[in-house]
C-alpha cells in the first residue's frame, strides 16, 4: 500500500513538474511566433514540421531528441520534414532527402545519413557523392541521379524554399508547430516547447 501511495505521489510531483514547466514557456523567449503563419497540409491535425540540413552539426544534436518523441507522437499530430534548401549545398541534401523518399528507402538512409557526416566525416554534400552512397542501399547511381534530378523532387524543394522563405528562417533546426510558432535549438528543450504548443493547439480546437 505503502509502495502504491509512493508511486502516486510521485506521478503527482511529475506531473506537477511539467506543468510548472510548461508555464514558463513563452513567447519570445522560449519560441516565436510567426508573423507570416502558413496553412497545414493535413487540416484538422496539429502539424509539426522540422527544417533541417544533413551536414548541420545542431541539427545532427537535434535529432535523437526528436526521434525519442517521434516514438510517443500523438495521433492527432502530422510531422512533416522540410530539408532546408537555402543554398546550393543545402539543396543538394534537400534534393537527397526527397530521392531517398521517391525512391523507397528513407527510412534506412535518413539517420545512416546523419552518421556518416557526422560520426564518420564523410562529405556526402552533392549529388555524386549522395549517388556513391545510395549504392550500399541497393540503388544504382543511375536510378538516384534520375530521383534527384526529377520535377517530384524539384517541386518539394521549390515548397520548402517557399516555406522558409514565408516563416523567415535564417537557420536550422527550427521547428515550426501548426504554421504558427517558431522553436530553435538543439537539445530536449526543444521537444519540451514542441509538446507544450501542441497541446495548447489542441486545446485552441
Amino acid at each position: 500500500m505503502k509502495k502504491l501511495v509512493m508511486h502516486g505521489l510521485a506521478a503527482a510531483i511529475m506531473a506537477f513538474s511539467a506543468s510548472a514547466m510548461a508555464e514558463n514557456f513563452v513567447a519570445g523567449k522560449d519560441y516565436t511566433i510567426l508573423k507570416n503563419p502558413g496553412k497545414v497540409s493535413v487540416p484538422g491535425k496539429v502539424e509539426v514540421r522540422e527544417f533541417f540540413w544533413y551536414g548541420c552539426p545542431h541539427c545532427f544534436k537535434l535529432e535523437p531528441h526528436m526521434q525519442t518523441w517521434l516514438k510517443t507522437m500523438p495521433k492527432d499530430v502530422n510531422f512533416v520534414r522540410s530539408p532546408a534548401a537555402m543554398n546550393p549545398v543545402w539543396e543538394s541534401g534537400a534534393r537527397t532527402y526527397y530521392a531517398s523518399e521517391q525512391l523507397g528507402v528513407r527510412k534506412r538512409t535518413h539517420l545512416a545519413l546523419f552518421d556518416a557526416i557526422h560520426l564518420q566525416n564523410q562529405q556526402i554534400f552533392d549529388q555524386a557523392s549522395a549517388a556513391k552512397f545510395f549504392t550500399k542501399y541497393g540503388i544504382p547511381e543511375s536510378k538516384f541521379n534520375t530521383a534527384y534530378n526529377s520535377f517530384a523532387v524539384s517541386a518539394k524543394v521549390a515548397e520548402s524554399n517557399k516555406l522558409a522563405a514565408q516563416y523567415q528562417l535564417t537557420g536550422v533546426p527550427a521547428v515550426v508547430v501548426n504554421g504558427k510558432y517558431l522553436i530553435q535549438g538543439e537539445d530536449g528543450k526543444v521537444t519540451q516547447v514542441l509538446t507544450y504548443l501542441v497541446n495548447q493547439e489542441r486545446k485552441a480546437k
